[in-house]
């Protein structure tokens, strides 16, 4: 079974294009599991149930959920999909921190973080994730700090991912500390 295949399709119908697998999110971003195991094999991905749980629990980033009753799966975050993923705000901690290349520099430092495509900016809890973050980008990269509580107590609304990542709307360039 090709776990990383597998993974991207995933990412791709969950977060992203529902079409590709032939899915239908609900307004939560749940798809039901047999549309996705038929979806995955109409790609020549035949696989049981058993082993999409084994795809879900070898995600290193935990970027999917299963329903409690395994009926039902979804991406924990990344969507540039309209979801709801049902997450109460949330008293972020007083630094978070964000992996990019260099590249955008110059673009976050006077526009600072904003979600392009996706729903939000994605923020790390601890600089070695946000450096795997990076490291997954091409080029070379920097590790920015965010000022989560100052920027939290201005109202901005902080969220955290079942897999612990920390969402927000934007991050402005006065909220973020550079190397």
């Amino acid at each position: 079974m090709d776990h990383v295949r597998i993974s991207k399709l995933l990412a791709l119908a969950l977060r992203h294009e529902p079409t590709a697998l032939g899915l239908s999110l609900d307004a939560r971003g749940w798809a039901s599991v047999d549309d996705v195991l038929r979806g995955l094999g109409d790609r020549g991905l035949t696989i049981s149930e058993e082993e999409l749980e084994q795809v879900v629990a070898a995600s290193d980033k935990q970027r999917f959920a299963l329903s409690a009753d395994g009926a039902r799966i979804r991406a924990n975050q990344g969507h540039s999909v309209r979801v709801d993923l049902g997450l109460s705000p949330a008293v972020p901690p007083e630094v978070l921190f964000h992996g990019t290349t260099t590249r955008f520099g110059d673009s976050i430092r006077e526009g600072g973080l904003v979600a392009g495509a996706r729903t939000h900016v994605h923020l790390s809890a601890d600089e070695a994730t946000a450096r795997t973050v990076a490291l997954r980008r091409r080029g070379p990269h920097v590790i920015l700090r965010v000022r989560a509580g100052d920027l939290h107590r201005t109202g901005a609304l902080f969220y955290q991912s079942e897999n612990g990542v920390w969402l927000t709307d934007a991050v402005p360039p006065t909220h973020l500390v550079w190397p």
